[in-house]
């Protein structure tokens, strides 16, 4: 697997990915707009660090990392999503884990957080299968979808 930057002739692409309401708010908890969202409104996240994920010349992957605070040494990971073609199979938390290693050599972060749906199952266990450990916050993360609060896990890595 190799990571490239973001381009952003794949943005189309990787909206389908999350072509449900649904899919959509769990990938991305709403803060790019509401569903659905138009390439435009996406490419904002060139603004920050966009990452895509390859496998055998195949776009799998896309996410992203900002820095939460003013420190370099840490970095969140978010709008992680993988083709549902190749989901369950291993690619997501090959992906995570080549990003955790791009996060280290290249962008020197000490630290990785990220938050999750708690309904997201799939996603948690993929994250703690890459080496993320639950943290306690004191405010918990909400969002409302159809009048139903989703409620987020945190989880950090140390590298």
């Amino acid at each position: 697997m190799i990571l490239k930057k973001y381009n952003k002739e794949y943005a189309n692409k990787i909206l389908k990915w999350a072509n449900e309401k649904e899919a959509f708010y769990k990938w991305t908890a709403g803060i790019l707009g509401d569903y659905p969202i138009n390439e435009e409104k996406f490419n904002k996240v060139d603004s920050i660090i966009a990452l895509t994920a390859y496998e055998d010349k195949n776009l799998i992957g896309f996410f992203t990392f900002r820095y939460p605070n003013k420190t370099i040494n840490e970095l969140r990971m978010g709008f992680i999503i993988v083709d549902p073609k190749y989901r369950g199979k291993g690619y997501g938390k090959k992906m995570i884990v080549e990003g955790l290693n791009y996060a280290k050599k290249v962008l020197h972060a000490k630290k990785v957080s990220l938050a999750v749906f708690e309904n997201n199952i799939p996603a948690y266990y993929c994250y703690k299968s890459a080496g993320f450990v639950d943290i306690n916050i004191e405010k918990i993360e909400k969002y409302k979808l159809d009048g139903k609060e989703l409620r987020c896990r945190n989880l950090e890595v140390t590298l």
